[in-house]
């Protein structure tokens, strides 16, 4: 009986250090900020309606009146929240042509905001999509519950639309405790940012943060401080053309040599730094009795680290002096696509910043420091610079380049908001 006693006061104890821990926690947890609260709730159908208004507009990488009109659109709206505008066309020089760089690329929207502080907070968005012109008609923008659907609704016009919207909230609140707020919006991520790039990197390492508003995870409410870098290989193979029944031994089988090399280079990745080559495609010959004159393949690189590009390209074109056949010509073209967002300490301590803005609306923001396989912007913004980088600060988003299923979670929209302008304001005022 007295050990019955013992345990049931020992329980009824330990239940009222626990009750009285979680009462000491929530009183000491921060109160949110109500004049951010209210003012994102008035943006919030005005955000949706920008949101209509950019899905409402066909911008495919490509699709260069569509990007005209949109960038027009765009500019419009920062002009009128007070930025100072330009248009920023892709420079020839410093573009980094890739096989599939189209001639014309979409041109960059840049706003500057000045005020009145210290620090200069950089924010990015694109306005490309993957879709082809004329896939508007079948998925036009419509509310279903909570969910906003549309074509590049998630990826990444929920970005543009919330960088707007953040400068609107800013403006209303009257705060400019900045020294420069600059939002810069390109038109080639999809593409891989060809013509944008550099102005991204130069951007980067004039400003003291960096925040990037692709879509966050419908099922984890996070931003990102890491992502992969992606590169291609190209290896190209000429032989000489003969009659394989007749004349084989006078050609150069350009197969021959292909093979050899995939077969060399089959084990160039290396797991454990995350560091991956998977040869994809390959094509060679033209007729069955002919000795393939040419032969060509291509390589998927992933890499998590931007020191690991020097050090696999270098492989790469070591192997390939490695040849079967000394009369075949090989060719090899590394092209660096995007380099891989890296986590700095300097990213971590904005993004526990970020995690106790959020936790004044009571939410768990997580904090994602290892890559998921996808590239951004955001990386090369980072290049070049010893700033903070946050990735993912846009709207939750599902369905990125698919033809009938992207979303954003409208329900998200006010605490989103209120997490980009508060951690605004603890950048800008960070020592």
């Amino acid at each position: 009986m007295t050990t019955t006693v013992s345990r049931a006061s020992l329980t009824n104890a330990l239940a009222a250090i626990i009750l009285l821990g979680t009462a000491t926690a929530q009183s000491a947890a921060p109160a949110p900020d109500q004049a951010i609260l209210r003012a994102a709730a008035t943006q919030k159908p005005v955000l949706l309606e920008t949101l209509r208004e950019f899905v409402s507009i066909e911008t495919g990488s490509r699709d260069t009146e569509g990007i005209q009109q949109a960038t027009a659109l765009l500019a419009d709206k920062l002009r009128a929240l007070g930025g100072e505008l330009e248009f920023v066309e892709p420079d020839a020089a410093s573009t980094y042509r890739m096989g599939d760089t189209p001639d014309a690329i979409g041109r960059m929207v840049r706003a500057t905001f000045k005020g009145r502080g210290k620090k200069s907070i950089l924010l990015i968005a694109h306005l490309d999509t993957v879709y082809t012109k004329g896939m508007l008609a079948q998925q036009p923008f419509r509310l279903d519950g909570n969910r906003a659907y549309g074509l590049g609704i998630a990826d990444d016009k929920q970005g543009v639309a919330m960088v707007v919207h953040v400068v609107a909230l800013l403006k209303a609140l009257n705060f400019d405790d900045y020294s420069r707020l600059t939002v810069l919006v390109n038109s080639d991520e999809e593409i891989s940012s060809p013509g944008s790039r550099a102005m991204l990197t130069k951007a980067g390492s004039e400003h003291d943060a960096v925040l990037s508003f692709e879509a966050s995870r419908v099922d984890s409410d996070k931003v990102s401080l890491a992502t992969s870098g992606i590169a291609s290989v190209y290896l190209d193979v000429e032989g000489r053309a003969s009659h394989a029944g007749g004349a084989p031994e006078r050609g150069v089988n350009a197969l021959y040599e292909l093979s050899h090399q995939i077969l060399q280079m089959r084990d160039l990745s290396v797991p454990e730094v995350g560091l991956k080559l998977n040869w994809t495609v390959s094509q060679a010959g033209t007729n069955r009795n002919v000795i393939p004159a040419h032969a060509s393949a291509q390589a998927d690189v992933r890499v998590l680290r931007v020191a690991d590009y020097d050090r696999i390209e270098s492989t790469v074109r070591e192997r390939a002096k490695k040849q079967l056949l000394p009369e075949a010509k090989v060719t090899v073209v590394f092209e660096r696509r995007r380099p891989p967002l890296e986590a700095t300490v300097a990213s971590r301590a904005l993004a526990k910043v970020a995690q106790s803005v959020y936790a004044e609306l009571g939410r768990e923001l997580v904090v994602d420091d290892q890559a998921e396989g996808g590239g951004t912007d955001a990386a090369f913004a980072a290049l070049q610079t010893k700033a903070p980088v946050i990735e993912r600060l846009g709207l939750p988003g599902f369905g990125a380049h698919s033809a009938n299923s992207e979303y954003v979670l409208v329900d998200a929209i006010e605490p989103r908001l209120y997490l980009a302008t508060r951690l605004i304001m603890e950048a800008a005022r960070l020592p």
